[in-house]
């Protein structure tokens, strides 16, 4: 791994540059930063899965982050295709957003306390004998300005999946963006970052660009 910007360098720490402390946002909610890996093409997954896109490095990139993080964020389709786990870091907890609450909580993710669901005021909580956290805001589908704003700690990781995120940027919320290209041509129509979303121009600048055997790590920060 090596450092492109801001400097030159070829000794990277990955807890330094991901795992600083954030701030919460100036409007109160806390800071969202979203974490994604894609091909040269813009696809995020292959065969319906973003590991097969990944390498050890990228892995270690997420770690780092999930390490400044309060909650990590998903979608419910990610969370059934990319089948998560409790986090590996004590006490982070992983929301999962859905409109209909109809999830598997047969998984180790929920029998370990470690997911919660973020759901619509009006969406009937799913019927489980474990005990089940729910973040409710919104009626029909989830206001997620009103959700985020209710979520603890200072830093939220956004982990997709590409309708989420389209969501995500619609209503202003991503500070900023954790990018890895992986060096793949993927040819599908498959989902891209940010599928859905209506027409935006939200500015971002380079904070940084990393490399490690083809595949770039940038990070954009939002422009006030």
């Amino acid at each position: 791994m090596r450092q492109l910007l801001p400097t030159t360098s070829d000794a990277v720490n990955l807890l330094q540059i991901y795992g600083a402390p954030r701030a919460r946002h100036s409007s109160g909610r806390p800071s969202i930063g979203l974490c994604m890996v894609m091909s040269i093409d813009g696809s995020t997954v292959v065969e319906g899965r973003s590991t097969l896109l990944s390498n050890p490095s990228d892995h270690d990139v997420l770690i780092a982050l999930r390490s400044a993080a309060d909650t990590i964020v998903v979608g419910a389709g990610t969370i059934r295709e990319q089948m998560y786990e409790a986090p590996s870091k004590k006490g982070l907890r992983v929301g999962i957003v859905t409109r209909t609450g109809k999830m598997d909580l047969n998984t180790n993710l929920f029998k370990s306390g470690a997911g919660f669901l973020i759901m619509p005021e009006d969406t009937k909580a799913p019927e489980t004998d474990l005990k089940l956290d729910i973040v409710r805001a919104g009626k029909g589908s989830v206001d997620l300005p009103a959700a985020m704003s209710q979520l603890p700690g200072s830093f939220i990781q956004l982990e997709g999946g590409a309708l989420l995120n389209a969501s995500m940027f619609a209503a202003n919320l991503v500070d900023e963006i954790n990018l890895t290209i992986s060096p793949m041509v993927t040819g599908a129509d498959s989902p891209r970052l940010a599928n859905g979303a209506p027409p935006l121009h939200s500015d971002y600048e380079v904070a940084h660009i990393l490399e490690d055997a083809g595949f770039m790590f940038i990070r954009y920060l939002r422009k006030n």
